[in-house]
């Protein structure tokens, strides 16, 4: 889990699709930027009030990915766990609320009720290569 989270937090940006909840053929994709490990859970946070909550809410199955420069990329999948929100730990979401707050976000707390952590069940990340190898880590 820490190699994953370490590889997610080491570049700006990765990019997380889901499918639209008002068509199931239509992919949807958006920069994501938060991640962190607790209680042995992959977390990430959104607000409430976006899209991705909502497709995630209807299709929870999601995919991710991710390039560093002059390195392997990484392609995550799994399903998002959005019942997980009533669990996040206090220091998670301290950590979803201030970058979400440093992004630019406008929350009022991390307590705020806009806040959306969840978690990753079933959860397969790739590490994958130029040259066709990959390494699977499942969680």
């Amino acid at each position: 889990m820490d190699e994953i989270v370490g590889y997610l937090t080491g570049i700006p940006a990765w990019f997380l699709a889901t499918i639209d909840e008002h068509d199931a053929e239509q992919p949807r994709v958006r920069p994501f930027s938060f991640a962190c490990a607790d209680a042995g859970k992959l977390w990430f946070v959104t607000s409430r009030d976006k899209d991705v909550w909502r497709e995630l809410s209807a299709h929870p199955k999601f995919e991710l990915s991710g390039w560093k420069p002059g390195a392997y990329w990484i392609v995550v999948s799994g399903k998002a766990n959005l019942a997980d929100d009533a669990q996040v730990s206090e220091e998670v979401r301290q950590a979803g609320f201030a970058h979400m707050v440093g992004i630019g976000e406008a929350h009022d707390s991390a307590h705020d009720g806009r806040l959306a952590f969840f978690s990753v069940s079933d959860g397969i990340a790739r590490f994958c290569d130029i040259d066709g190898s990959e390494r699977r880590i499942s969680f």
